[in-house]
């Protein structure tokens, strides 16, 4: 038997024809809906047919196992050919599917669609880690002490090449392995309950929230929010292209009859959104991979053009939160995820790529001043067969890393590394990635050709930083933590300030602004007559302002500024070209966004925050 689990904020579905004459007609219902449930396609297959009776048992344990994970009561039973090519006779098949009804029904509220039959059907997936898992059960009773599938083995693994238990190594981590280690390994949730910091802080420094005209989950930017998101898109995009990948933009809605939707979305685990267009059934995507394979597949690739990498800062991707799981800047439903695909020629073009493409990653977050945790999750298979690989790998990225072995594969991926950020409240924020696909390139019917013929590339999937919504809040939560929050310079949406102390200090501080101005330093100037100096200066620290000087006489004459530094909390006697040297050097390979509030902010409207 074929099981594809999907964690399912809903699941509705209609028969329209018999597709047998075998098709049930009694005891099922023709249609049905459930909500926040285990969606469980189910292929019966002809070795089944030895011991129907321990197939039902092994599949209900099997989803009880998921369930438990997954934490729902609620489970619909689903069958669908699709998962096998070689199938049970009908009349098996309807015994097992009634069986495991049977089964499960003093457990779980169940609803099973009919056997035989056409339908038509929509799901929605929840999109988080566990939301789609394949399970294969054949016939035969375990022993009692034996489970039916084993568990993942955990590592940690240290550049050293050291291989330890997680657990034992505790007292030698950080505090924030310590806290990945126990939310990966161990499942735990730290302070349930608590809202993360970032929330109020997105709200008070006036860069975004939840508008309460739009669906719940849906965020609006405000001028200093958009300039860190836009900075942070550019960012990327700037170092995937110096990488080497090409940007290509690939549309957001998709035929639901087109072949490329039809053969593989619900194999590649795409998190739709379905609406009526005309006559026409149409698909928001969840990620670019559908695009950017869809163009690789209609490319001529010879092997003198691999590895060939394909870029899209995906600006409309979706995921269909319930309410309760919405997190501000975390988890949303409308987010933007940039998202690079290589074709590698081979398993060694693409272990290249692979650790190329962590260690960028990897230095990413020395420019966004976030420290990352990592996990890296092989097969057995994989592990066996790449383990000095792995430890080179973890080797070359100089720390220690968690290693998950899984027993088999249940994925498209053999391999793959995710960073991780621990918010405020010891949870972890997920943002870069790379995985090696083993399956997608024939799927999709993507080749490159030789001398030899046509081949099938080796593919990687890579985000360098993960969704930029999550950047952002990892980079607030990171801030709710240091005794003088700040952000990263050069994501600070004013980096210079001037407050004049009267109206006649405010032309020398337009002239000193001019100057950095032209540097492409955003600068701004407190201009409010009605406000005193010490609230001016106040209001500086709160905007977290990295650098600001209070402009008087002695400043004009002396044409020397004293600047308060946030990161240090001292300040700086500097000249007016040093400060912008100060800064300049700070910013340097950065991208610089011009300022999108006005300079004087007595001209600035009061948005919601401070």
């Amino acid at each position: 038997m074929r099981l594809l689990f999907v964690h399912s904020d809903h699941l509705s579905f209609e028969t329209t024809t018999e597709a047998t004459p075998d098709a049930e007609t009694e005891g099922v219902p023709t249609a049905g809906e459930l909500d926040d449930c285990l969606t469980t396609f189910i292929s019966v297959e002809t070795g089944d047919v030895s011991d129907p009776e321990s197939v039902v048992t092994n599949a209900a344990n099997e989803l009880r196992d998921v369930a438990e994970q997954l934490n729902t009561r609620k489970v619909v039973l689903y069958p669908y050919a699709h998962l096998s090519d070689d199938l049970a006779p009908p009349d098996v098949a309807k015994s097992v599917l009634q069986g495991m009804e049977d089964e499960l029904a003093g457990d779980f509220e169940v609803l099973r669609a009919p056997f035989g039959w056409y339908k038509s059907f929509e799901l929605h997936c929840k999109g988080h880690p566990l939301s789609e898992l394949s399970r294969h059960v054949t016939p035969g009773r375990p022993d009692d002490d034996d489970e039916l599938r084993e568990p993942s083995e955990w590592f940690l693994l240290t550049p050293g090449g050291d291989l330890q238990d997680p657990h034992d190594a505790a007292d030698d981590l950080s505090a924030d392995m310590q806290a990945f280690v126990a939310a990966e390994v161990d499942g735990e949730t730290a302070n349930p309950g608590q809202e993360p910091p970032h929330l109020e802080l997105m709200r008070e420094k006036s860069i975004a929230d939840h508008d309460d005209l739009s669906d719940v989950g849906n965020l609006r930017y405000y001028p200093k929010g958009k300039l860190i998101r836009d900075a942070l898109m550019a960012y990327v995009s700037d170092r995937v292209v110096d990488y080497g990948g090409m940007p290509v933009e690939t549309p957001v809605m998709y035929d639901l009859g087109a072949r490329c939707v039809r053969e593989h979305s619900e194999k590649f685990g795409e998190r739709q959104y379905r609406f009526e267009s005309g006559n026409r059934e149409m698909m928001l995507r969840f990620a670019a991979c559908f695009g950017q394979f869809s163009v690789m597949r209609d490319m001529h690739i010879a092997d003198a053009d691999l590895p060939l990498r394909l870029y899209e800062m995906s600006t409309y991707s979706f995921r269909r939160e319930q309410h309760g799981e919405v997190q501000g800047l975390k988890r949303l439903r409308a987010f933007t995820m940039p998202d690079m695909h290589t074709a590698a020629a081979d398993i060694e073009g693409a272990k290249t790529e692979f650790a190329a493409q962590a260690r960028l990653a990897l230095d990413a977050s020395h420019d966004l001043g976030l420290d990352y945790v990592a996990a890296m999750r092989v097969t057995r298979e994989f592990y066996d067969a790449n383990e000095d690989w792995v430890h080179d790998l973890v080797a070359d990225l100089d720390q220690s890393v968690l290693l998950e072995v899984l027993p088999d594969r249940h994925h498209y991926w053999s391999a793959k590394i995710d960073f991780a950020a621990i918010d405020g409240l010891g949870r972890p924020i997920e943002n870069p990635t790379v995985q090696i696909d083993v399956e997608s390139a024939e799927r999709f019917e993507i080749t490159y050709t030789d001398d030899e013929g046509a081949h099938y590339p080796t593919l990687l999937h890579f985000s360098p930083s993960g969704g930029i919504e999550r950047v952002m809040a990892a980079l607030l939560e990171q801030a709710a933590t240091m005794d003088r929050p700040r952000l990263p310079t050069w994501l600070s949406p004013t980096q210079v300030r001037f407050v004049p102390v009267r109206e006649e200090h405010r032309h020398h501080c337009e002239a000193l602004a001019d100057d950095l101005d032209a540097a492409g330093i955003r600068v701004d100037i407190d201009d409010r007559t009605g406000e005193s100096v010490g609230k001016r200066v106040s209001k500086a620290e709160r905007d977290w302002v990295p650098y600001y000087a209070v402009v008087g006489d002695r400043e004009v004459d002396a044409d020397t500024l004293k600047v308060a530094v946030r990161e240090t909390g001292a300040e700086a006697e500097l000249t007016p070209p040093e400060l912008e040297q100060r800064v300049a050097a700070e910013i340097d390979g950065l991208p610089r966004v011009r300022r999108y509030l006005p300079r004087r902010l007595s001209r600035r409207p009061q948005f919601p925050g401070n």
